[in-house]
């Protein structure tokens, strides 16, 4: 069940509810075109990825500054996607089961929809189920960029399941699917470098490969908001795939840029709003913002408007908060804007974006694909 929002459009920030999941418009807006700006006239197209964000209203935003559609992880994702009117959506995933085939081949009909594969197995069953819907599905290849988690080895084993799709009658080969998602967070500048040029490496190998052999392969995508800037300028890449670039978080802000210092491409524009519900000493102040108004598998959040106070504790409904200052402002009722550790699952644990310009409320976006995760 959907609850009601926190808030409602025109009401002071102040009077918003707590925890909500606050989007400050500015930021938010400065970052979608900043990306966009950077790949403009590159010959690179942009594919955001929507597991980010869950949202149609914020996908069909980035796809009218130029993306050419969206990607997401789950068939549920893709379709709130393509019933929010997003008529483009790449799952990166591999999908497996009869009852998500059928699903997803039900899309078709409505959006371009494409997928991926890593295994025989998946391209026969992807073959059958679109055959049986009575549609030509496009199927890219995953290949190991070094994270070890789903794809095929580049190289020959990624010809070969090329091969099956290409000879498969209802589906055809999309290209590649190359995202180094392990290379996102290493936080030198060189490293990530150095991490890309390897899967560049390996994503041009194997195009070449299946240009011998007569396999066109017309798209390789990939790349995410730490490493945009490599696979952007490699040649290779033809598609990104960045996500959090759009509401940034304390995570991605440990990253360093090549001169050493933390990363400003992006700027945070997600904030998790929360109220200072006890005070009970100088030093520590308690916000109702806890495990389940935030995600804590990147570590805890940041508190952006208040240097003083750093955010120590969680339990279920209650965040500590320690106290640096003995004059410190913080006061029974007072609210706090919290920058989340990790965007994308703090985001799964909210039914609304409130959306501020300054500090009034002007926008309401449904998380439709809020709990999407089959």
């Amino acid at each position: 069940m959907t609850i009601r929002p926190p808030a409602e459009i025109g009401m002071p920030l102040d009077e918003v509810d707590t925890p909500a999941l606050v989007v400050d418009l500015d930021a938010f807006e400065r970052n979608l075109r900043r990306l966009a700006d950077r790949v403009a006239g590159s010959g690179v197209r942009l594919r955001p990825h929507a597991k980010t964000h869950k949202c149609a209203v914020i996908a069909l935003k980035q796809m009218e500054l130029g993306a050419v559609g969206v990607c997401c992880q789950k068939v549920s994702e893709a379709e709130a996607l393509v019933y929010g009117g997003v008529k483009d959506v790449l799952v990166t995933n591999e999908i497996v089961g009869k009852t998500k085939l059928r699903r997803l081949m039900g899309l078709a009909g409505s959006a371009r929809i494409a997928t991926c594969a890593d295994d025989p197995a998946q391209v026969t069953a992807l073959d059958a189920a679109a055959g049986e819907a009575g549609v030509t599905l496009p199927v890219h290849v995953e290949i190991n960029m070094g994270g070890n988690r789903c794809g095929v080895e580049p190289g020959k084993p990624a010809l070969d399941l090329a091969r099956k799709i290409v000879d498969a009658p209802h589906l055809s080969f999309a290209g590649l699917q190359a995202y180094h998602g392990s290379a996102q967070h290493l936080r030198g500048w060189q490293e990530r470098q150095k991490a890309i040029a390897g899967a560049v490496e390996k994503a041009a190998a194997t195009r070449d490969l299946l240009a011998q052999n007569g396999i066109e392969c017309a798209t390789i995508t990939g790349a995410g908001t730490g490493t945009f800037e490599f696979e952007s300028a490699s040649g290779v890449y033809t598609e990104l795939q960045c996500g959090s670039y759009i509401f940034m978080d304390a995570d991605y802000g440990r990253n360093l840029d090549r001169d050493g210092q933390a990363t400003r491409a992006f700027e945070p524009s997600l904030f998790v709003w929360a109220t200072v519900m006890s005070r009970p000493n100088e030093e520590r102040a308690i916000v109702d913002a806890g495990l389940k108004a935030l995600a804590f598998d990147s570590g805890p959040p940041t508190v952006w408007d208040e240097p003083a106070a750093t955010y120590d504790r969680a339990s279920d409904e209650h965040g500590r908060l320690l106290i640096a200052s003995a004059t410190n402002r913080l006061k029974l009722g007072d609210k706090v804007r919290l920058v989340p550790g990790h965007c994308d699952p703090t985001v799964n644990l909210y039914d609304w974006y409130v959306g501020v310009r300054g500090e009034r409320v002007e926008a309401i976006w449904p998380i439709v694909a809020r709990g999407a995760v089959y």
